[in-house]
C-alpha cells in the first residue's frame, strides 16, 4: 500500500506516526518545527487522512507499509516518533527492522494491550449522516450531543472533507477501523529487543503509561527513558507543543542522560 505523506526540511530523516483518528494534518506545525533540523516525512497511515483504506488493519501492515515508504524515498535508517497507535506501529517497526531506525520516540502508549476505550467515539461517528448537513458548525453541533469534549470533537471532525458534489464525506474508514479495533488495542508483542535509544514521552494526566508500566518496557527496549510533561493528558504534543519540541530536540541531538 502507497501511504500518503508530507515531507519538510531538510537533514537525517524523522518519521512521524498519528495515533487513531489522527492524521498528518495533527503534526503540521510541529513538523515544520522539526523540519528546521531534519527531513520530517508526516504519514497518512491506512483507514486515515488521504491513505488508502483497507480491511487489512494491524500493526504488522502499517510496519509494512512504513517500510514500504522508506524504501520509496531511499531511506536507509531514520529516527522515528508515533503517537498513541502510531507508538505501537513505530514499537512494531523498530522490533522488526531494528536496523532501520536510529533513534525511537514513543507518545503516551505503552508495549500492553489495553481495553476498549473508544466505543463512545465509534457510536458517535456512526450516528452522524453527514448527508444531513451543510456546513462544519452544524456537524460540530450534531457531533455535541454526544460528546461534550470540543478538543475532541475538533479531532474526529478533521477527518471530513468535502465531496465532489459540495458535500461531506468521511477520510477516515470507520467500518474498517471498528472491525479491527481489538488488534489495535492489542499489545506489541516481539521475541526479540529493540537496543538502540528510545524515549517514551506520557502525559503527566494520562493513565496510558503507568509507573509500573515501565519494567516491563525495559525489558523490550532495554535502553528506554521516560519523560513526562506535567499537566498534559494523551495529545501531550498537543496540550505541550513547546515544551514537546523541545524534548524531542533534546533527544535526538543525544544530549539526554
Amino acid at each position: 500500500m502507497k501511504l500518503h505523506y508530507r515531507v519538510t526540511g531538510h537533514g537525517h530523516p524523522l518519521v512521524i506516526l498519528h495515533g487513531l483518528f489522527g492524521s498528518s494534518d495533527n503534526w503540521y506545525t510541529l513538523s515544520n518545527v522539526f523540519g528546521r533540523n531534519f527531513r520530517v516525512y508526516a504519514v497518512d497511515l491506512r483507514n486515515h487522512g488521504r491513505s488508502p483504506h483497507s480491511d487489512v488493519f494491524d500493526y504488522k501492515v502499517m510496519a509494512d507499509d512504513l517500510n514500504n515508504l522508506l524504501i520509496h524515498e531511499g531511506v536507509s535508517s531514520t529516527f522515528l516518533l508515533g503517537h498513541s497507535m502510531g507508538g505501537k506501529t513505530a514499537m512494531q517497526f523498530a522490533l522488526t527492522r531494528p536496523e532501520k531506525v536510529d533513534r525511537l520516540i514513543v507518545v503516551d502508549i505503552g508495549i500492553k494491550a489495553y481495553p476498549p476505550q473508544h466505543d463512545r467515539l465509534f457510536d458517535a461517528l456512526f450516528a452522524l449522516k453527514l448527508d444531513l448537513y451543510k456546513t462544519r458548525s452544524e456537524l460540530d453541533a450534531a457531533l455535541s450531543e454526544y460528546i461534550s469534549d470540543q478538543a475532541v470533537r475538533q479531532l474526529l471532525l478533521k477527518n471530513v472533507a468535502r465531496d465532489d458534489n459540495g458535500g461531506f464525506k468521511w477520510k477516515i474508514d470507520i467500518p474498517a477501523i471498528r472491525r479491527n479495533y481489538e488488534m489495535i488495542n492489542g499489545a506489541v508483542e516481539s521475541s526479540r529487543q529493540f537496543e538502540s535509544p528510545t524515549l517514551f514521552i506520557r502525559g503527566g494526566k494520562s493513565s496510558y503509561i503507568l509507573d509500573g508500566d515501565t519494567e516491563e518496557i525495559k525489558s523490550v527496549f532495554p535502553n528506554a527513558e521516560f519523560v513526562t510533561v506535567e499537566n498534559t493528558g494523551h495529545w501531550v504534543h498537543a496540550e505541550a507543543p513547546g515544551k514537546f519540541a523541545e524534548i524531542v530536540m533534546e533527544f535526538l541531538s543525544g544530549n539526554m542522560r
